[in-house]
């Protein structure tokens, strides 16, 4: 899971900086208690067939054999050997997922992942995607960046742009796009032309107002008083992750908890038509692949039925992988999930996201508002996070007042 424990919310105090940014990477692997755990960034979540056979191929040889998806369409790779640094690289560079080891860890980009299959007919995303990678690799000052800055490239249905990035470039039919600022209610008009340029400009400019300032901070959230107000109103931000089934140009898959073994990972890349996108959602696009390859794909374990408990349910790593972890949350989870509470209540992904966390850090929750189900130790604390938080109460994991709790919580709030 991306860490997440910097998130503020508004009038909070901003966390404190003046430690180094500990975010991992494909080269500075995180200790874990599973072993150590490396994040390859992947632009848009856009990988080719070859890019994720050798994914897969790194999760047997060094891993724990399955590969993890992040709320910004990464992967991590879990249960490696603190000595296998060289070897993964080698791995990866030989495929093309490291194209710079100075910057690395700054290619934070996602990208509306149904860009160019639906209705919507505007910019070609996946283009920004891979100038604005190029480019920031190309750039001495982009590697100034921290490890969690987010880059939004969002084709106009409001998917993306909801994700609350650092900066969030919006495309718009008939008419220029919008550039926005951290959490910003208006953006910036964009000359056509110039949209990834902007994009690095408000990069590079947070980075010298900081300098300017005397300050630290890793988002642009965090100091929006040295931010330019927009004037131009967003369009609406929807969030909304894509349905799993058939598509009109593809098909959308779901995994459960973002993890998929090396199997399910050579299933997906069998299916596909030379393509994969992973989502922020935690789930994965295959561009141009026909609909008669979905009950292979549902009998490997992916999600290919909307409407079920499991649409928008995520979870830390929780024990036995994390030594902060008050319970194994993946498990309680699970069986939250499995229950006939959670499958009564279950009617697609119109009600809010739940994300489960095994202590206070709250490790790859969601944007916006979402069902928090928190470990205490003693059972679990149902609340809802975001605009307008609610009070929650205490159940306990052992029966199914968590499953109900979580479910009521779900119907509620949709």
């Amino acid at each position: 899971m991306p860490p997440t424990p910097d998130a503020t919310a508004p009038g909070a105090a901003v966390p404190d900086r003046g430690r180094a940014d500990a975010c991992p990477g494909a080269l500075r692997l995180h200790p874990a208690d599973d072993g150590a755990l490396a994040r390859v960034r992947l632009p848009g979540g856009l990988l080719t067939d070859r890019q994720a056979l050798a994914l897969a191929e790194a999760a047997e040889a060094l891993g724990d054999g399955e590969l993890e998806t992040t709320s910004r369409g990464n992967v991590q790779l879990r249960g490696l050997a603190a000595d296998c640094g060289a070897e993964l690289a080698d791995r990866l560079r030989a495929v093309g997922l490291l194209p710079s080891d100075t910057h690395e860890r700054v290619r934070n980009i996602v990208a509306s992942p149904l860009a160019g299959l639906g209705p919507v007919d505007s910019a070609d995303v996946q283009a920004w995607v891979r100038e604005l990678d190029a480019r920031l690799c190309a750039s001495d000052w982009a590697a100034a960046l921290s490890g969690k800055f987010l880059f939004a490239l969002d084709d106009g249905r409001g998917d993306v742009a909801a994700l609350d990035a650092d900066v969030t470039l919006i495309a718009a039919s008939g008419g220029p796009a919008v550039l926005r600022l951290g959490r910003a209610a208006d953006g910036h008009p964009v000359e056509p032309g110039r949209e990834v340029t902007a994009v690095l400009d408000a990069a590079r400019a947070f980075l010298d107002a900081l300098r300017t300032a005397g300050r630290k901070a890793w988002h642009l959230r965090e100091v929006p008083e040295l931010l330019p107000a927009g004037a131009v109103p967003l369009p609406a931000l929807t969030g909304a992750a894509p349905a799993v089934g058939a598509l009109p140009g593809g098909l959308s898959l779901g995994m459960r908890f973002g993890r998929a073994s090396a199997a399910q990972w050579r299933a997906l890349v069998a299916a596909s038509a030379g393509e994969l996108r992973l989502t922020p959602w935690r789930g994965a696009v295959l561009p141009g692949a026909p609909a008669d390859r979905l009950p292979a794909l549902e009998s490997a374990g992916f999600r290919t039925v909307p409407g079920s408990a499991w649409e928008r349910a995520t979870a830390c790593t929780g024990l036995p992988g994390c030594a902060k972890s008050l319970a194994d949350v993946r498990a309680d989870a699970a069986r939250a999930l499995e229950s006939d509470a959670a499958r009564a209540s279950a009617s697609g992904p119109g009600g809010l996201p739940v994300h489960w966390s095994g202590c206070e850090r709250r490790c790859g929750h969601p944007a916006g508002r979402w069902v928090d189900v928190l470990a205490t130790g003693h059972g679990y604390r149902v609340t809802v996070k975001g605009p307008a938080t609610t009070a929650g109460s205490s159940v306990d994991v052992r029966n199914e007042q968590m499953a109900e709790a979580v479910a009521e919580a779900r119907r509620t709030t949709k």
